[in-house]
């Protein structure tokens, strides 16, 4: 089956070595929407401090029409200057004179290291190079070529009445919200407006990847675009489509997650009980961050101490002697001290879930993280050398 973003009828898409990356692996991906409809959404990272591409991006997108995206890694054009948004805009030209459309229908998005520019004579030859190996099956190759530190693609599908959602991503490091980081693009052949494209991607975001946090940083690179071809001819009830665009993101999140820098674990925080949604949210992102709790789910600890620690750093409402902490099931901690025998918690699976019931309502939110291993300091203690 065919998966990714040209699962959907109306896109064609190429993935290709164009030389920015020293290994000469892929690094380059061209995505485009055939029509008959341009119509697209997009969200993009909250960092203040925002790359090249992104600002380009978020231009285009105002006018609500996407024709083509353009996707490298190997260099994330962030903290480029004037010359790094020059180079943006002539990668959007040069897609542009390519296809035979407008620069200002091509998204451009980058992924890499921060703070060099691009070599822009590959960028432009990996262009026409991508143009020419457009393809209804080139999803896969698209998904390859935008990986960094990235050990898999990681691509989706969801089908609806006729109608169907595709998706593919990159991000295994700088996992946080405000998008999570990552370059993701969603395609669909539903015949749906812009203005519902963007009810239905910002839902489906603050759902999926906002409630991913690996490790707490946020990238200056994170876009996730969302194009609609209408190829299908179905007009679907927003309800339906919401929905699949949501089953997309949900698992592309998690396949982010299961891919994060050197993890060995792959943890669920689930906070119930909360008085509001925003306290549950505040408290699953503390424990997700609490490199404490993160080293003992490295060691497979269940110091349930941890956890109480984090959440005592917020300002969720509780009262300390009613919280209770469970770790995959074992309920470890009850009215605020300690219960079941630590010592019948199983951690050895990859998978590890750990429930914090504040007792303060009827709120509920999960927040998706990793272990903090040696692997992922190696990682990036040396990212840029």
């Amino acid at each position: 089956m065919t998966t990714g973003v040209t699962a959907a009828k109306g896109f064609r898409a190429a993935g290709v070595a164009a030389g920015i990356k020293a290994s000469g692996g892929p690094d380059l991906a061209l995505v485009v929407n055939d029509g008959p409809s341009r119509a697209a959404a997009g969200v993009f990272t909250a960092n203040r401090v925002k790359a090249a591409p992104v600002l380009w991006s978020q231009q285009v997108l105002k006018a609500g029409e996407v024709t083509a995206v353009v996707l490298n890694s190997g260099g994330a054009n962030a903290c480029t200057g004037p010359l790094g948004f020059q180079d943006t805009h002539a990668t959007a030209e040069k897609v542009a004179a390519v296809l035979g459309h407008s620069a200002a229908e091509v998204a451009v998005c980058s992924t890499g290291l921060i703070g060099e520019r691009l070599p822009m004579d590959a960028v432009l030859a990996g262009v026409e190079k991508a143009a020419a190996a457009l393809s209804a099956e080139g999803g896969a190759d698209a998904a390859r070529a935008i990986m960094t530190t990235d050990t898999v693609p990681k691509e989706a599908v969801a089908h609806g009445a006729g109608f169907t959602v595709g998706g593919m991503a990159k991000g295994a490091g700088m996992l946080a919200p405000a998008l999570a980081t990552m370059l993701c693009v969603l395609t669909t052949d539903a015949d749906v407006s812009a203005e519902n494209l963007d009810r239905a991607l910002r839902a489906a975001t603050a759902a999926t990847f906002d409630r991913v946090d690996s490790d707490g940083c946020m990238s200056t690179n994170d876009t996730v675009l969302l194009l609609a071809s209408g190829a299908s001819g179905v007009r679907p009830p927003y309800e339906e489509f919401a929905q699949a665009v949501h089953e997309v993101c949900a698992s592309l999140a998690r396949q982010l997650v299961a891919d994060a820098e050197g993890a060995t674990k792959e943890v669920a925080i689930e906070v119930i009980h909360a008085a509001s949604e925003a306290d549950a949210l505040e408290v699953g992102r503390a424990c997700a961050r609490s490199n404490l709790l993160k080293c003992a789910i490295f060691g497979q600890d269940p110091n349930w101490g941890r956890v109480l620690a984090a959440v005592g750093t917020t300002r969720a409402a509780f009262e300390p002697d009613q919280l209770a902490v469970a770790i995959n099931g074992v309920w470890v901690c009850r009215n605020g001290t300690f219960a079941e025998d630590r010592a019948k918690v199983d951690m050895s699976g990859r998978e590890v879930r750990i429930t914090v019931d504040l007792n303060a309502g009827d709120a509920t939110a999960t927040i998706w993280t990793n272990d903090l291993t040696h692997d992922y300091v190696h990682e990036n203690s040396a990212y840029s050398t």
